[in-house]
């Protein structure tokens, strides 16, 4: 019945179907299944799924922000009191920078980057440097996701990697998107990577998520 239960609930994630998902999540806890098994057994496989859309380019960004709503109000029912970031993979800054109000983006990775198990700090948009070197400093992250679609925004991202060294943070990692800084390469932008779709930034987040643990 649980096996059942979870695939339905794969399928509404998948599907963006907000209402389903909640009660799908609602019937695996009265059926005592773990938190640790919905997110393992449920919304990584359904985050597995959407990727593979993305890879073999039938990437929808509506379905993609569809699921990422229902991921969110998922995760609200399973820790209703905010994730505990030490039982998460690691930290992670998403932010738009000064001057760029849109959101759309930044708010996909940081639903997907929770989905996957990790504590997400939204720095909003419109965000000054300062507050991400702040905010970098007081919770150690991980790496500080940069969502841009406009190119006014260029020269803040090319700032950011020799602003954080002033201050010893040269060690966390800077990811670039959005359809302004996509056209561009990391090499341009002076940050460590940059993706075409949110399940790109994942991948690498993943990879340095992991090397980190096992230096540890």
């Amino acid at each position: 019945m649980n096996e059942d239960n979870l695939q339905n609930f794969i399928k509404a994630i998948v599907d963006g179907d907000q209402a389903l998902a909640i009660s799908e999540v609602e019937n695996l806890l009265s059926n005592q299944v773990s938190k640790q098994t919905i997110i393992t057994d449920g919304i990584e496989p359904a985050m597995m799924q959407l990727d593979n859309r993305c890879t073999a380019e039938h990437y929808n960004l509506l379905e993609l922000m569809l699921a990422g709503r229902a991921v969110d109000a998922v995760t609200k029912i399973l820790f209703p009191d905010g994730l505990d970031s030490k039982n998460t993979k690691g930290k992670i800054i998403v932010a738009s920078l000064e001057g760029d109000v849109h959101d759309l983006g930044k708010n996909i990775v940081k639903k997907v980057l929770m989905g996957k198990g990790y504590y997400v700090i939204d720095c909003g948009k419109d965000t000054l440097i300062e507050k991400l070197i702040n905010t970098a400093k007081r919770e150690n992250v991980i790496a500080i996701c940069i969502s841009g679609l406009i190119t006014s925004v260029i020269p803040q991202v090319q700032q950011l990697k020799d602003r954080l060294k002033g201050y010893e943070l040269d060690n966390i990692h800077i990811l670039a998107g959005g359809a302004a800084l996509k056209q561009s390469n990391s090499g341009d932008l002076k940050v460590d990577y940059v993706g075409d779709t949110v399940f790109d930034a994942v991948h690498y987040i993943e990879k340095i998520a992991e090397k980190g643990m096992n230096n540890e």
